[in-house]
């Protein structure tokens, strides 16, 4: 398994519309992806290092699939739609990162 995750850089100019982001822009991936997204959880950013720190980001999504081939082969067709989303609910540039999903059993 892998997973995709796209970070949102939190910056005072920063805007983010998480409504929009939410209910339009993530169901829109998700029906566009079909049955080759596995998973997809959307975080908002809460503090940093400390309390009082801002978080780094504002908010991250985290797409689930079962393979590298299967996420480029199901994203690549969307990529300029879903970028072209992307003004309609912020001002930055996603991050984007693909990692392997390690299994990792602790507390036995």
């Amino acid at each position: 398994m892998i997973k995709v995750s796209v970070m949102y850089p939190n910056s005072v100019e920063a805007k983010f519309d998480t409504d929009y982001y939410k209910n339009t822009h993530l169901p829109m991936i998700a029906q566009s992806l079909g049955d080759a997204l596995k998973g997809l959880e959307f975080n908002l950013g809460l503090a940093g290092k400390t309390p009082s720190e801002a978080a780094p980001y504002i908010a991250m999504a985290h797409l689930s699939f079962e393979s590298l081939e299967s996420f480029q082969a199901s994203f690549g067709p969307y990529a300029k739609k879903f970028a072209a989303d992307v003004p309609n609910y912020t001002n930055v540039q996603g991050e984007i990162q693909i990692s392997e999903i390690v299994k990792y059993s602790y507390g036995s």
